[in-house]
């Protein structure tokens, strides 16, 4: 039972990689067809623009808990005008792309899912084979572009509404003079750290774009198989986001090293 139980995660990867370079290809191959195109603006939209309001709000509040945990401990140390730049690198370079993941994964990637997989278990994407469309193409490719194309988006907002968030409760609950707030933020914060953020966004909306596609794509039958494709989709993807942060992570951190030496000014450093 554990062999058979193994193979299956074996075989289950493999048929996830061809998914993969399958909506790879069908990607590359579509670029010219302005049809094709006409199909992601929709779920641009989707994606994006009715995510905004949540992210707005988690993100705020993000901003807002770091500076309220954080503060006693600077200002016990004297050191609660530099709480600014700590707050915006662990905002900009961890916090800002993983929420706007997550989110991302379950507002969204869980429909993706469920779409997919009501179409496959009433044979819709049968018909789309009959009719010589290939269903990757017609299905995939579009959302994910919108995940790759939003998620740097979402997360550019996520940033800045949670280092306003930060800076409402350090300068105006808590006194801490404006111009020290966003003087540290500046010293702190370096392109480097803006171009980790985004960078692992990218990632993130790949990865999750994939995933629940491909859950929604292979589910089971009935409404349980759909159901169970759904749940199976936010937790993979949660995961591969976590997993994703820790090795970006390290890999941005040996690269800075490369780049700037062990004394650069980044926090990062």
């Amino acid at each position: 039972m554990p062999v058979r139980l193994a193979l299956n995660r074996v075989a289950g990867f493999g048929r996830f990689v061809n998914f993969a370079l399958a909506a790879v290809m069908w990607a590359i191959r579509d670029a010219p067809n302005r049809r094709r195109w006409s199909l992601l603006w929709p779920q641009v939209f989707d994606v994006g623009t009715r995510s905004l309001p949540v992210i707005a709000l988690i993100g705020g509040f993000i901003g807002m808990v770091l500076a309220v945990e954080l503060y006693p401990q600077f200002a016990a140390l004297g050191q609660e005008s530099r709480l600014g730049g700590v707050v915006g690198v662990s905002v900009i370079t961890n916090i800002g792309p993983v929420l706007a993941a997550v989110m991302l994964a379950g507002r969204v990637g869980g429909a993706f899912s469920a779409e997919l997989g009501t179409m496959s278990v009433t044979e819709q994407i049968d018909a789309l084979r009959v009719m010589a469309i290939d269903p990757i193409s017609y299905l995939v490719v579009p959302r994910v572009l919108a995940c790759l194309i939003m998620i740097p988006v979402m997360t550019i907002f996520s940033d800045i509404v949670g280092v306003l968030g930060g800076w409402l409760i350090t300068v105006v609950t808590y006194g801490v003079n404006n111009r020290a707030y966003w003087d540290f933020s500046e010293s702190f914060i370096g392109w480097f750290d803006l171009a980790v953020g985004l960078g692992k966004s990218l990632f993130f909306g790949i990865a999750i774009g994939l995933i629940c596609c491909y859950k929604g794509f292979y589910c089971g039958r009935g409404a349980r198989g759909v159901g169970r494709a759904t749940t199976d989709a936010f937790v993979t993807s949660f995961v591969a986001i976590i997993i994703l942060n820790f090795f970006l992570a390290k890999l941005a951190q040996h690269l800075y090293h490369m780049l700037y030496g062990y004394g650069g000014g980044s926090v990062m450093g």
